[in-house]
């Protein structure tokens, strides 16, 4: 065929085309493929101990015997798909949960909702037991509060020491860091300041050894400067002190709405992360702190807020491709009783234990619906505030896997054999990252707890070591060769 171009004409197009794609490759490396902790749970600097991991699960499992002591009761607390055709009477809950646990995949095909239920809620316990929470922040600042300067001295290094005897354990959550003040004018000084005698302490401690992974987490960040300062002091902090290069992560909290723009009307998201330089895993929303700072008088609901929403959405697209994740913030409605009874005092009456009972309920629910939200909505960690927020939590997240489960295994399967007929015809497969993002659904849910390798295997066909590499291409180049 006759052409005009010839190749040399187009040579140079090539080489810009090429440099420009390199580029966009290095600014959208796309998800890491590491595991995302579904929560992050916040707790004050001065509460917080070597067992503290351990102990909220305590509590999480305490608050589900008193409060909903079947998968029914449970079921009905959260809004669960289907809950309203569970049993009230413990006793008929307990004849179906035998029944499901005898024959699972009977209980699946015929009882759905009580599969659902029972699965969900035996699941929830054995994660509370087993790892009660996937990531925590010792925090310095809103779980805190501004103290004397004597007084966060003394916590930073104490939390630093309870660090330590929590490594040496073999306590802490898998993610772990903490939370600084702000680096605005009046906090800074502070900031750093707890920063540095808490990571001075720790590494004395632990010769120079972090927890992997460790963030350092800067709320309420209005400029890249203030990122960009942190970085730095990470970067001097890192051959002093004998840590790892880039030991020291950063999360950032977007709560103003100078953080989604800038005084040019630019998206600020990018600029904020860069500034970081390499060291930004996650930023994370905080709806509160945001509204407010448009002037939103006492929302009803900061967290699902049009406002809210917005932010959420300029995040979400900003950030899409960096392999940076992103997380939802707080319910702040906590499934906590009203009423205690005394050690001493008379024992409550039956109105107050009816009372307590619903405002638990109200708050799982709250709790539960937010998380839900999040997740369909492609927001897959949140934080959580108390641990009777850790069984919604859970809730949430293993009912999302799990009404989800005979779609996502068939769109896999599907995957997987469409992958194969192009091997064999020679042909490029174009729905690789599709393929890897349902992937990433199956590597999530057996992380948190959802799933098995066993289930998975057997709905997908995916082996447990195909699923560990967690790389889509690596398993066909595995059944290639």
């Amino acid at each position: 065929m006759k052409r005009t171009l010839s190749p040399e004409s187009l040579r140079e197009i090539a080489v810009r085309l090429e440099q420009a794609h390199k580029a966009f490759q290095r600014r959208y490396p796309g998800p890491s493929g590491d595991r995302q902790p579904i929560h992050v749970v916040y707790g004050g600097a001065h509460l917080f101990r070597s067992g503290t991991a351990q102990r909220l699960g305590e509590l999480a499992l305490r608050s589900l015997d008193e409060y909903a002591p079947d998968f029914a009761a449970f079921a009905k607390a959260v809004g669960l798909a289907g809950a309203e055709r569970l049993p009230e009477s413990a006793d008929q809950a307990a004849t179906i949960a035998k029944s499901v646990e005898a024959d699972p995949e009977a209980a699946r095909r015929e009882n759905r909702a009580a599969w659902l239920a029972h699965t969900v809620y035996r699941r929830i316990r054995e994660k509370l037991r087993r790892e009660p929470v996937e990531d925590y922040r010792i925090d310095f600042e809103d779980g805190y509060g501004n103290r004397p300067d004597e007084e966060e001295d003394g916590h930073a290094a104490a939390a630093a020491n309870e660090v330590a005897a929590a490594m040496n354990a073999g306590a802490l959550p898998p993610f772990f860091g903490l939370r600084i003040k702000p680096f605005n004018e009046e906090l800074r000084e502070r900031s750093i300041r707890t920063l540095d005698i808490f990571l001075t302490e720790l590494a004395g401690k632990t010769r120079s050894e972090l927890p992997k992974p460790f963030y350092i987490t800067l709320p309420k960040v209005l400029l890249p400067d203030e990122v960009a300062a942190l970085a730095d002091i990470c970067s001097n902090l890192e051959p002093m002190l004998d840590l790892e290069p880039g030991a020291l992560r950063i999360e950032l909290m977007v709560e103003t709405a100078q953080a989604i723009f800038n005084e040019r009307g630019e998206a600020n998201l990018l600029a904020l992360v860069s500034a970081a330089r390499g060291r930004c895993a996650a930023v994370h929303f905080g709806p509160y702190d945001y509204t407010a700072s448009l002037n939103i008088t006492a929302p009803r609901d900061a967290m699902a807020h049009p406002a809210s929403d917005f932010a959420r959405g300029v995040l979400q697209t900003s950030l899409a491709g960096t392999g940076v994740r992103i997380s939802d913030g707080p319910v702040n409605i906590l499934p906590i009783p009203p009423h205690r009874a005394g050690k001493e005092g008379p024992p409550l009456t039956a109105r107050q234990l009816a009372e307590n009972r619903a405002t638990v309920h109200n708050g799982w629910r709250i709790h539960f619906d937010h998380a839900r939200r999040s997740l369909e909505r492609g927001y897959y960690q949140g934080w959580d505030l108390h641990p009777a927020q850790l069984p919604s939590r859970y809730a949430a997240v293993y009912s999302y896997f799990l009404e989800n489960l005979d779609s996502a295994s068939a769109r896999m399967r599907n995957f997987m054999d469409k992958a194969a007929q192009a091997t064999r015809v020679g042909h490029v497969f174009d729905d690789a990252a599709m393929a890897q993002g349902l992937l990433n659904y199956f590597v999530q849910a057996i992380t948190c707890g959802a799933l098995t390798a066993g289930e998975v295997e057997a709905l997908t066909g995916l082996s447990e070591a195909e699923l560990r590499s967690a790389s889509f291409l690596k398993i066909l180049e595995g059944r290639r060769g």
